[in-house]
């Protein structure tokens, strides 16, 4: 029920009232103290108020930041001194559907222990209430102040430039408040919460954030921002009204947030551009499964920064969970000190490949993919921490099950087109 970016799904058949309650009843059996948030969905309302219930039934404490930017709810965990947070969102999902997606103190989503600990409760649904006299409270706070303080405080920016931003109709507004606060002139797009997202789809990509791309260009603005529906990803599109591609975006904030001997942790299906691009830099690149959940899991010591392709962005000295206007406060900071498609020319650009496979059993064909490979490939060129990924030198593939459709997906990397062409084919033939 809990995937790595918890409950998603449509509203009314996966994602219920009768759902909330039981998670906010499943939460409270260890929680005393909880923060709950949500982003514009017209469902929200309706399910936090569920949710809270549930919370206060077990005599748990709710600490209600209402309509907030996940990021937010996921600091406020430990700013409100609670046990944990819960995001009511579906991130950059269609406005059909909503979701609940748990934090911890560390600002980290529920690892797999916390998820698996809350369906046990969940398919029990035995739950001991409290009496009339022991029920929980419910209180307001604005987290969102503070906030816009942690960003500001977060950079320097000597020459605040022109900035166009994107919220995407959604909760990013704290990107704003803290950019003008930086001194920035800010322009906006999309900049009224609805939940129906009636300006653009939610997920920022190179396809949804045209205007974005048409006003940066016609503007003096060095780079627009936009965000999805609950603003815990940041894209870019430089001073040219290009946008920035999503691994390249990677390599530079990555670059930018490491020092030499450091490394970064990236999912499984990054770029080798990102690793051949901070290679020069003497930062390593460690790979996880891919999730949010699992780059967070992967920092710390010398592991200084996590980030995903998808635009999700982690600095660990902040907090541990995506925090898109983080991520926006410091593209800033880097495009008023030097022009962002200067830098984002200096990243490596490879060819990749993809192709979906149906199948029918996708467990037992990976496992069959895991067993082929095992015999094909020397044990250090082969990663099984999510899918089956083989390193070949110059190249890399990796077969992985898509986690809400019947497809084994593929994807093939190299330095150059026919090499990737071929790599694909030997994935292909594995599978």
């Amino acid at each position: 029920m809990f995937g790595t970016s918890g409950i998603r799904g449509p509203v009314g058949d996966v994602v219920t009232a009768d759902l909330a309650l039981a998670v906010g009843r499943a939460v409270g059996v260890e929680a005393d103290r909880v923060v709950v948030g949500r982003d514009p969905r017209a469902s929200g309302r309706l399910l936090v108020d569920a949710l809270t219930a549930g919370l206060r039934e077990m005599g748990t404490d709710v600490v209600d930041v209402g309509e907030a930017a996940t990021p937010t709810v996921a600091r406020a965990v430990a700013w409100e001194d609670c046990d944990a947070g819960v995001s009511v969102t579906a991130s950059h999902n269609p406005a059909e559907d909503n979701g609940i997606k748990l934090w911890q103190p560390s600002g980290q989503a529920y690892d797999e222990a916390g998820r698996e600990r809350i369906e046990a409760r969940l398919r029990e649904r035995e739950f001991d209430l409290e009496a009339w006299d022991g029920l929980g409270t419910r209180t307001s706070a604005d987290a969102g102040e503070r906030h816009v303080e942690a960003l500001v405080d977060s950079v320097d920016v000597d020459d605040p430039p022109a900035v166009a931003v994107d919220l995407g109709n959604g909760a990013g507004a704290v990107s704003v408040e803290a950019l003008q606060r930086l001194g920035c002139h800010v322009e906006t797009l999309n900049a009224q919460p609805d939940g129906r997202f009636p300006g653009r789809p939610s997920e920022p990509n190179d396809e949804t954030l045209t205007s974005l791309c048409s006003l940066v260009g016609a503007s003096d603005a060095v780079l627009g921002i936009a965000h999805d529906g609950d603003a815990d990803r940041m894209m870019a599109v430089d001073e040219h009204g290009e946008f920035v591609p999503k691994d390249a975006l990677l390599a530079v904030l990555a670059a930018e947030s490491t020092a030499a001997g450091e490394r970064v942790a990236v999912p499984v299906d990054t770029s080798l551009a990102v690793t051949d691009y901070l290679a020069e830099r003497d930062v390593a690149v460690e790979h996880t499964p891919v999730g949010d959940v699992y780059v967070a899991e992967a920092l710390g010591g010398d592991v200084t920064f996590g980030g995903e392709p998808s635009g999700a962005w982690i600095w660990p000295d902040q907090t541990l969970c995506p925090d898109g206007p983080l991520a926006a406060c410091r593209l800033v900071e880097l495009a008023a000190d030097r022009p962002l498609s200067e830098r984002i020319a200096e990243v490596p650009d490879y060819p990749i490949r993809r192709a979906n496979v149906e199948v029918e059993d996708k467990a037992r064909v990976m496992a069959d993919v895991r067993e082929r490979a095992s015999g094909e490939y020397d044990a250090e060129d082969i990663s099984t921490i999510d899918g089956v990924r083989v390193d070949r030198d110059d190249a890399w593939f990796l077969v992985r099950a898509s986690g809400t459709q019947p497809l084994v997906r593929v994807t093939a990397e190299a330095r150059d087109a026919e090499r990737a062409e071929a790599v694909l084919e030997e994935a292909q033939s594995l599978l």
